[in-house]
């Protein structure tokens, strides 16, 4: 299970070791290089110094060192860059083989919740949560019907009855007095004082209507 799920761990690990070593075969050609170029510029200063010696035989045979030792450097050169080139390919080579490993985990891993998960099981389930609903759904409308008394009265009686109600509620306050609401407050510029308002005599009429209203109340 762990291997389908984390790669193949002895590929892997060989791959690991691999690139380590050829790390440390790198280094190595590197502190070579390092050594024979240290080795050719001392080939050089001394033939200079045989040079202004005028010791011309001894100032070839260090030039003849100094190109024996770029030829090792150019050859190191070579091996690193193979070495380069092969740790890039094995790099690549690893990075596919763990992508490869993981699409194949993911479709192992999908395949079986695939065959855990039946098109059959999920309908019959879907049923028998549609069926449990619509049985809530009849408790609650069973628990909420009027029981007792409350059922046996009439819906029309009782919208009628209102209607009366609100038909004598709308008639008293119909005969009720009216009443003058008080007047607003008049805005007077500073400086200027408020002219009070002249009050208005009531007509023969209306006084007649006030009667009457008030008779019909008592």
């Amino acid at each position: 299970m762990f291997s389908r799920v984390f790669g193949k761990p002895k590929q892997e690990t060989s791959a690991v070791v691999t690139l380590d070593r050829l790390n440390e075969t790198l280094e190595m050609l590197e502190k070579k290089e390092q050594v024979f170029l240290k080795k050719a510029a001392a080939e050089i200063e001394k033939a200079k110094v045989f040079t202004r010696a005028k010791n011309k035989r001894a100032a070839i045979q260090c030039i003849k060192r100094k190109k024996l030792y770029e030829q090792q450097i150019e050859q190191l050169g070579n091996m690193q860059l193979r070495i380069h080139d092969q740790m890039i390919l094995l790099e690549g080579a690893k990075a596919t083989t763990e992508t490869v490993d993981a699409l194949r985990s993911g479709a192992a891993a999908m395949k079986t919740m695939h065959k855990a998960t039946n098109i059959d099981d999920v309908d019959k389930t879907m049923d028998e949560i549609n069926e449990q609903t619509e049985v809530m759904k009849q408790i609650q409308d069973a628990l909420s019907a009027p029981i007792g008394a409350a059922a046996d009265f009439d819906e029309d009686e009782l919208e009628a009855e209102l209607e009366e109600l609100e038909g004598a509620e709308l008639e008293e306050q119909l005969l009720q007095p009216a009443t003058t609401a008080p007047a607003a407050p008049v805005q007077v510029p500073s400086g200027r004082q408020p002219t009070r308002p002249v009050p208005q005599k009531n007509t023969a009429e209306e006084d007649e209507l006030a009667a009457l209203q008030a008779e019909m109340a008592l």
